[in-house]
């Protein structure tokens, strides 16, 4: 097994807890570069991806907003039907969302219904991030991924479907984080809407 962190300068204190890491998982082949934490979160996607060397990847938060619970019923739903890909949802029975306000639930909700609108996409959470991989999925997808942002995680399976790569689903429940805190502002928001107008017109 290996294990790549890539740090996104997301204010949750990533270096510090990786250098512990370092030396209590003496089994498993760890991989940060902190000289990278300067990027933004999808330049660290794409970096941590490339890092990537066996033949499935998950992608997942470290601040267990993506509980590892549901790991094995990602690992699970994959050797069943052979997919492609699986992608965790908020959006299906059993899943759900802790810790979130009003406002953040509605923002979740009206981004998904958005794209559900203008893609038409197999999958019912396209903002979600807790995903397995085939990587020859993603190395054929991430060279024509175009988008910044929040619609970066949508893009990718967005093209996945449209290239005709099967998806399942998993439903899990997110939590919001403990430490740190989320970068969703404004300025993501509309980024968010220009990313999905884009990814309409260029899909």
């Amino acid at each position: 097994m290996e294990v790549v962190i890539v740090d996104d300068n997301s204010p949750d204190g990533t270096q510090e807890v990786v250098k512990q890491l370092k030396i209590s998982m003496v089994q498993t082949e760890l991989s940060f570069t902190p000289e990278l934490a300067s990027l933004d979160s999808v330049a660290a996607y794409i970096d941590g991806l490339g890092k990537c060397t066996g033949d499935f990847v998950i992608l997942m938060d470290a601040d267990l907003s993506h509980h590892p619970k549901f790991i094995p019923e990602f690992i699970k739903r994959q050797q069943e039907t052979g997919c492609d890909l699986v992608t965790g949802t908020r959006y299906m029975a059993n899943g759900g969302v802790y810790g979130w306000d009003l406002n953040r639930k509605l923002t979740s909700r009206v981004a998904n219904f958005m794209a559900a609108t203008l893609l038409n996409p197999s999958a019912s959470d396209l903002t979600g991030s807790f995903r397995l991989y085939k990587r020859e999925v993603l190395e054929s997808i991430m060279p024509k991924v175009k988008s910044r942002g929040y619609v970066f995680q949508m893009e990718i399976i967005t093209r996945a479907q449209y290239l005709g790569f099967t998806i399942e689903e998993v439903p899990i429940t997110f939590v919001d984080r403990i430490y740190g805190e989320s970068k969703l502002g404004p300025g993501e928001i509309l980024s968010y809407i220009k990313g999905l107008v884009d990814l309409f017109i260029d899909i």
